[in-house]
């Protein structure tokens, strides 16, 4: 049994400060970053770390998350038990749940990070980093495609987000609940959801020269930003107001965009489904469905961007995207 580490930067790898810049910016190595972790060494897994790219996760690509997954998969394929990537939070669900939509193996793929930086009391980072390890080497967390695991919590990375910007205890899982908990260094799953099966391999040349919008709607608002959307992307995801609803004003253009892309309503509230059918008033879910939008169901609006962009980059045409946003709604 092996695990390989796969480092990126973020404040889990931030060690210090240089002479002259104000804030926390030194990246410590994945060597740093695993002796200053209490009892791996009693793990008794061996552990073979990389350090892939040094880059905050604010400035992440999806080429670049993409390139860590294959890192990842030639690791699995070569024998690895598991993989763990410790990335920066601030893109972290979105980060993860790319990786999942295109992870092909049994093996765990689990993300991790830190909200306070080495240099602070408390730092979370080594705590996260040991749970993650112990995670991807449990055989209870085969099966369940990429997870995501701090605080001693293991989500999935479908349902996980980060709900605060400073808390240690920031990822949940709004709709489900963790998946497991790291309780006295024992991995115990909890729930085993549904594993969908990954989508086919992404055209890296297609992907960049995809591009989706996302567009959060506003009280009293007209839509004026959404002026060339059409002519400068691929796709639209709205994040629409509580179940699925903008205002009435609003309705004519996001249909007449709907009429030159895909445009995917989701809502901005952070939990809870899209609904269908309950309201018929203009600007409701049904009558935005009625004008060509489609039903983004229990996506949230960064998870439906990612998925969005890749069925496009994918060539999918109408119908076959219907139903393949439908299988992650």
């Amino acid at each position: 049994m092996s695990i390989v580490l796969i480092t990126l930067g973020g404040t889990i790898a931030m060690g210090g400060v240089d002479r002259g810049r104000p804030g926390v910016v030194t990246r410590l190595s994945g060597t740093d970053l695993t002796a200053a972790v209490p009892g791996l060494a009693e793990l008794g897994v061996p552990l073979d770390v990389r350090d892939v790219q040094a880059v905050p996760s604010a400035s992440l690509t999806y080429r670049q998350v993409l390139d860590v997954v294959d890192v990842a998969s030639t690791a699995v394929a070569a024998g690895a038990s598991g993989v763990v990537v410790s990335q920066g939070t601030d893109t972290l669900e979105e980060s993860a749940f790319l990786a999942d939509l295109v992870w092909p193996h049994a093996a765990p793929l689990v993300f991790t990070g830190a909200m306070r930086n080495p240099t602070l009391a408390g730092p979370d980072g080594p705590a996260n980093l040991l749970a993650a390890i112990r995670v991807a080497a449990a055989s209870e967390a085969r099966g369940l495609g990429v997870l995501v695991v701090l605080d001693d919590e293991v989500h999935a990375a479908r349902w996980v987000r980060k709900t605060h910007s400073t808390s240690t205890a920031t990822f949940a899982s709004p709709n489900t609940g963790p998946l497991g908990q790291v309780i006295e260094g024992e991995v115990r799953v909890l729930v085993r959801p549904r594993r969908r099966d990954p989508l086919p391999p992404v055209d890296r040349g297609r992907l960049d020269a995809t591009r989706v919008a996302l567009y959060p709607v506003t009280l009293d608002d007209d839509g004026l930003l959404l002026t060339g959307v059409a002519d400068t992307h691929h796709g639209l995801v709205v994040a629409g107001f509580g179940v699925g609803h903008v205002p009435a004003a609003l309705a004519p253009r996001l249909g007449e965009l709907a009429g030159r892309m895909p445009v995917l309503l989701t809502s901005r509230t952070g939990a809870g489904s899209v609904l269908r059918q309950t309201y018929g008033a203009v600007g409701s879910e049904t009558d935005l469905q009625r004008r060509g939008l489609l039903n983004g169901g229990l996506l949230d609006p960064y998870k439906g961007r990612v998925l969005l962009r890749l069925l496009l980059a994918a060539g999918l045409d109408a119908d076959a995207l219907v139903v393949a946003l439908a299988r992650f709604r």
